[in-house]
């Protein structure tokens, strides 16, 4: 599995209340919370954003409360993968959960600027930086973890067996 795009970058403690705010914790619809991801620290970010764009982040990325609807919200807006320094133990059981990859790599988080073309090789958690012409050493995947995100989340994968 691989993903692919253009980065949109952020710093630390990124919290679930900006990935989604609670204003629009009403709903549970995938799309109705993509049109709102990001928006209180990115506005454009929902403009800009395309299918197979990856977030890159700083330290904590996530915290906050354990909505699984900031994940959610993050996948359903296209974004391919979220790569940080370290993530908040709630949201990255979430993400994994609804199939949104993510990957700590301190190296990558500072070495990846916003607008970057990047590659993301879950098989072997290498990170490439088209832009720079740098790579990253970050966590593979765990067999069973690309099989619950090829399955768009743990639900579908357990489901599906």
């Amino acid at each position: 599995m691989k993903a692919n795009g253009t980065v949109f970058r952020y710093g630390d403690n990124v919290d679930t209340d900006v990935i989604i705010p609670a204003r629009y914790l009403n709903s549970s619809d995938p799309a109705e919370l993509a049109t709102h991801c990001m928006e209180d620290i990115d506005q454009d970010f929902v403009k800009k954003v395309q299918k197979g764009d990856i977030i890159v982040a700083d330290k904590n990325f996530g915290c906050g409360s354990s909505r699984e609807h900031a994940p959610i919200a993050i996948k359903a807006a296209g974004v391919s993968c979220v790569i940080a320094e370290t993530f908040a133990r709630i949201f990255y059981r979430n993400a994994i959960n609804i199939g949104l990859p993510i990957i700590e790599c301190p190296e990558a988080s500072k070495g990846i600027e916003a607008g970057d073309q990047v590659e993301v090789d879950f098989d072997s958690g290498m990170i490439y930086n088209r832009t720079r012409g740098t790579q990253f050493k970050g966590q593979a995947f765990p067999e069973f973890m690309q099989k619950i995100i090829a399955a768009e989340g743990l639900i579908n994968y357990i489901n599906n067996k």
